[in-house]
C-alpha cells in the first residue's frame, strides 16, 4: 500500500485500462495540452498521443455524442466534463442516447462508455456551478451511477466503470482531487453495485456517498465520544443500489440517517427512505430522517454556504432524533 491522492487514483485507472485496451481513449475540455483542469489527465497525452488524449471545444453536446458514436462503433471512451453541471448541455446525448441505445437496437448495439467528472459544491461557486445531478442520472433507466468517496475505492470503480458494457455515470468531486488515501500497487477492480461498510456499529445506522461520508464518518466519531455506535455504510454507486447492506445494516440498529448532497424532493434519500420502511419497518424505532441541502440555489457568500450544506452538527441533531434524544 501507498498513500496517494485522490487525482492520482483516478488517472492510475484510466492509465492502467488504456495500456491494457488500445480501444479506451479520453476526452474533454483542456485533457490534453493543459493535463486536465484538475490535473487529473496529468503526463497522459505524453504517454499516449493526441490520437487517443484529446482536447475538445466547450462543446459538450458535440463531444459527449461523438463519444456516444465511438461507443457504438466498438470503442471505450472516457469522457470528461468540467463539472457535471456543464453536462446539461450534453444531457440529451446521455438519456435519449446513450442510456436507451442496448434497449431500442433489441441488443445489436452496446455503449460501453464513462461520462465522468465533479458533481455538486466546490467552495464559493455560486448556483449554476454547484448543483447535485446524481438522483437526475440514477433515475434514467440503462445508466448506471457511481460517486466514489476515496482515493481506493475511486480507483477500483473507474477501472471497473470503464471495462462496463454499459454506460457508466462517474461522478467525482472538485474538492476531493487533492484528498489522500490507500491504494494498491496491485491490480484490484472493486464491483458497481456493492455498498461498503466504512464503520461498524450497533445504535444507528448512518447511510451516505460521495464527499458527504466525510460528515458521516466525523458524526459517528462524535457520537463514540458520547458512548453512541454508529454504522457507518458508503453507497458508492447509486444505480444500482445495495439495498441489502442497508436493510441488515437497519435490521440490526433499528434507526437510520441518510445524509446527501442534493435537494431533498426526489432525492436519493427518499429512495433509501421508502425502500427501508418498505423492507424493514418492523425493524425500526423510529422514522427515518434525512440530513440533505436546503432547498435553494447555493449561494455564493461562504456563511450562507454553510448553512444550506448538511454538516455535522445537523447529522448529529438527527442521530439524537431518531434516538428521541433532547
Amino acid at each position: 500500500m501507498r498513500e496517494i491522492q485522490f487525482r492520482e487514483a483516478l488517472r492510475e485507472a484510466m492509465v492502467e485500462e488504456m495500456r491494457r485496451d488500445e480501444k479506451v481513449f479520453l476526452m474533454g475540455e483542456e485533457v490534453a495540452e493543459y493535463n486536465g483542469a484538475y490535473k487529473v489527465s496529468q503526463g497522459m497525452l505524453d504517454e499516449f498521443g493526441p490520437a487517443r488524449v484529446i482536447d475538445t471545444p466547450i462543446a459538450e453536446l458535440g463531444f459527449g455524442g461523438i463519444g456516444v458514436g465511438a461507443a457504438m462503433n466498438g470503442l471505450r471512451p472516457i469522457i470528461e466534463f468540467m463539472t457535471f453541471n456543464f453536462s446539461l448541455v450534453a444531457i440529451d446525448q446521455i438519456i435519449n442516447g446513450s442510456a436507451k441505445i442496448m434497449s431500442m437496437s433489441g441488443g445489436q448495439y452496446s455503449n460501453p462508455i464513462v461520462f465522468r467528472g465533479p458533481t455538486g459544491n466546490a467552495g464559493m461557486l455560486s448556483s449554476q456551478h454547484s448543483q447535485n445531478f446524481e438522483n437526475w442520472f440514477a433515475n434514467t433507466s440503462g445508466l448506471k451511477v457511481v460517486v466514489p468517496s476515496n482515493p481506493y475505492d475511486a480507483k477500483g470503480l473507474l477501472k471497473t466503470a470503464i471495462r462496463d458494457n454499459d454506460p457508466v455515470i462517474f461522478m467525482e468531486s472538485e474538492l476531493m482531487y487533492g484528498d489522500k488515501g490507500q491504494v494498491p500497487e496491485e491490480e484490484y477492480l472493486i464491483p458497481i453495485g456493492k455498498a461498503d461498510i466504512k464503520r461498524e456499529g450497533n445504535d444507528v445506522t448512518i447511510v451516505s456517498f460521495g464527499k458527504f461520508m466525510k460528515v458521516a464518518l466525523q458524526a459517528a466519531d462524535e457520537l463514540a465520544d458520547k458512548g453512541i455506535s454508529a454504522e457507518v455504510i458508503d453507497l458508492r454507486s447509486v444505480r444500482p443500489i445495495d439495498y441489502a447492506t442497508i436493510i441488515n445494516s437497519v435490521k440490526k440498529t433499528n434507526r437510520c440517517v441518510v445524509v446527501e448532497e442534493a435537494w431533498p424532493l426526489a432525492a436519493i434519500s427518499s429512495e433509501l427512505t421508502y425502500n427501508i420502511q418498505r423492507n424493514a419497518f418492523d425493524y425500526l424505532d423510529a422514522p427515518v430522517i434525512r440530513v440533505n441541502s436546503l432547498d435553494l440555489p447555493l449561494p455564493y457568500a461562504p456563511t450562507l454556504i454553510e448553512v444550506i450544506l448538511p454538516n455535522v452538527k445537523r447529522t448529529l441533531q438527527a442521530v439524537d432524533a431518531v434516538m428521541y434524544k433532547k
